[in-house]
């Protein structure tokens, strides 16, 4: 939900995507609980939200004990993540990753941006991955679709005309080939299946 193009959508459907913050808060609880200690995020304490709209991975990353930061461009998502009590302790700021992000460089020990890479153009990607890389010490986690596809996520994506069907293609092959002002994003980058449809991209920032 980074791309320019749409803060206006998403502006829009903001009262309707908050109807699935529960089940959102939900899944992503489940995720966390399972995979996030493969590389012993115990040593971690500050976290960046990128694309975080309602703040549903906001609210299970801080109830796992981080300090949370969660971004978005879209100020009515943002509006509604406020409102959650649970969100109190996260700190929300309506910024896009595409701009340039306003924090300095390894500000947070670890980053992740869920479902918004698939819905970026390729150069996009470039700098939402350079981005993260920049300011984030230990790990980015690009939290999205694999390359097994279903037919209504397919639909879906069809009709929002995204480049879902590119970015599952070269996911990680890009993630590794990412340069970005002459400079690699990613020293290394690993992929580990976090669900049936569902990936996460781990990168290792490059110094």
């Amino acid at each position: 939900m980074e791309s320019t193009n749409n803060t206006g959508l998403f502006n829009g459907i903001a009262s309707i995507y908050g109807l699935f913050y529960r089940r959102q808060k939900k899944g992503f609880r489940k995720v966390i609980e399972r995979f996030l200690n493969v590389f012993d995020a115990s040593r971690f304490k500050t976290v960046l939200d990128v694309g975080c709209g309602t703040g549903a991975l906001c609210s299970v990353l801080c109830e796992k004990g981080f300090e949370v930061t969660g971004i978005d461009p879209a100020e009515n998502m943002l509006r509604i993540a406020k409102k959650k009590p649970e969100n109190e302790p996260v700190r929300f700021i309506q910024t896009n990753v595409l701009a340039g992000l306003p924090f300095n460089d390894q500000t947070f020990d670890l980053s992740i941006a869920s479902y918004v890479a698939h819905g970026l153009k390729p150069h996009e990607r470039r700098r939402l991955y350079a981005e993260m890389s920049r300011v984030t010490k230990s790990v980015v986690i690009i939290y999205d679709y694999n390359a097994k596809r279903g037919l209504l996520t397919t639909l879906v994506e069809w009709l929002e005309r995204g480049d879902y069907f590119n970015f599952i293609r070269k996911a990680e092959s890009e993630m590794k080939a990412c340069v970005f002002d002459m400079k690699a994003c990613f020293s290394e980058v690993q992929v580990l299946e976090v669900g049936k449809r569902a990936a996460w991209y781990i990168g290792k920032p490059a110094r």
